[in-house]
């Protein structure tokens, strides 16, 4: 099926139209509620609609007030799945809304029959965590792209797999976005549905045909012009949405994946830094009003945009490979479970799937072909003052691990050590200042 037309749901700050739009794919709406995100949607892509609520968008695409487009991309909301969350899946709103983005494909289809069509494309991307989700979100969504007429369910669904329905072919495969170029280990799921002339399984998968790649050893300290830098990891933790407001008590205030040393100062990545991190232009998000908080909020709520791209290379620009699980599946009949009497569901976690002599199979989060950077590539000098952590807040970082008895990076603790010793030095060095005055005064 040939991709002309997206619709964007929950749509962020538009990671899909920075790595779909130059494959020349046109996006006909977005739907994106939050004020922010909705600013910098407006300045970016200023001959786009932004529909704001997508609780509206079945009724607008019925009425034909809106396209239905070749192509339905979003992102429900992570947090009713997330780890970090509360993992209250389907009975949390933000959960309730994957039912809801069902609609919008139901509502999709319905008037692309009229006219002729074939049913669209999905592809959505959400966190690892809804895999394992208990009100069995995801198995609600694939079940219905399917077209099964019973929710299929599991306790925990593989991090790769695909279901042949009697509606569509469903296929997702969990990626990590430090073998795609971005220092960031940022596990998420992706998954993509079509028609039954569709095949998934050729776009997320590949044919095996290297040795697993192993990530290069990167310097930890480098030099750029007159700075000196240092950072504690190779590559960070997920970049989290609250990552402005939330820095100093979770898990990489102790292991100094989101924290950079610049000049023996020990910093918060900056925005510009965050967008480099995703693999957004630099300054994608300093609009005019913008505050920090605004920027990484938008910044980690979005899409790894390398991840996306490349999916959307092998799809939309027809670079898919000679997979087809359906014709091969007398091979793996272990892994595949029969739904009715014509439905199949393939479970593929094993990562690397062989298929038979000729055919090896990579469902692994590392994709065949890897690019990596270290944290050093996307660091600068030019940054707000603002995002240096004080003396003090150093020390309450050492504080709170010690309360919490937790594990910390030992070049970290080292760091934040001298920090915190700088300012009680400080602090000894005023003391004796104010005491000389006294005594001259005297």
């Amino acid at each position: 099926m040939e991709i002309k037309t997206v619709g964007s749901i929950c749509s962020g700050i538009e990671a899909a139209s920075v790595a779909w739009e130059p494959l020349g794919v046109t996006f006909k709406w977005f739907s994106e509620i939050a004020t922010f995100p909705s600013n910098v949607l407006k300045i970016k892509f200023p001959s786009v609609s932004n529909l704001g609520d997508m609780n509206e968008i079945p009724k607008l695409i019925e009425k034909g007030a809106i396209d239905a487009p070749d192509l339905l991309c979003g992102g429900t909301p992570c947090q009713a799945f997330s780890y970090a969350g509360n993992q209250n899946g389907l009975n949390d709103d933000r959960g309730n809304l994957t039912l809801k983005f069902v609609d919008i494909i139901k509502a999709n289809d319905k008037i692309r029959k009229k006219n002729n069509q074939e049913p669209c494309v999905v592809f959505w991307e959400n966190v690892e965590g809804v895999l394992s989700d208990k009100t069995n979100a995801f198995g609600c969504l694939v079940s219905t792209l399917a077209g099964l007429k019973n929710v299929y369910s599991l306790d925990k669904w593989p991090t790769a797999g695909m279901i042949e329905g009697p509606k569509r072919n469903v296929a997702w495969r969990v990626l990590d976005a430090k073998h795609f170029g971005l220092p960031q280990q940022r596990r998420r799921l992706y998954v993509l549905a079509g028609g039954k002339d569709f095949h998934p399984e050729a776009i997320l998968f590949e044919i095996k045909r290297n040795e697993a790649e192993q990530p290069p050893l990167f310097e930890l300290t480098i030099t750029k012009g007159k700075h000196k830098f240092e950072v504690f990891r190779q590559y960070s933790d997920c970049l989290y949405a609250a990552y402005g407001t939330k820095w100093n008590g979770n898990a990489a205030a102790y292991n100094g994946s989101l924290f950079v040393v610049q000049d023996e100062r020990i910093r918060r990545l900056s925005p510009l830094e965050c967008e480099r991190l995703m693999g957004f232009p630099d300054d994608y998000t300093n609009i005019r009003g913008a505050s920090r908080t605004n920027r990484y909020q938008a910044i980690g709520n979005s899409w790894a945009v390398p991840v996306v791209r490349w999916i959307g290379n092998r799809l939309i620009m027809d670079k898919g490979e000679d997979i087809n699980l359906s014709k091969n599946r007398r091979y793996i009949q272990d892994l595949v479970v029969k739904i009715g009497r014509t439905n199949h569901f393939y479970d593929l976690s094993g990562g690397v799937i062989s298929i038979h002599d000729n055919l090896v199979i990579n469902c692994s989060p590392q994709p065949e072909e890897c690019e990596y950077k270290s944290l050093l590539d996307i660091v600068t000098s030019d940054v707000p003052e603002e995002i240096y952590i004080s003396p003090v807040g150093c020390k309450g970082i050492i504080r709170r691990r010690e309360e919490r008895n937790v594990s910390i990076n030992d070049r970290l603790e080292q760091v934040l050590v001298n920090i915190a010793s700088q300012m009680a030095e400080d602090e000894i060095e005023r003391k004796s200042r104010v005491q000389k005055r006294g005594k001259y005064s005297s």
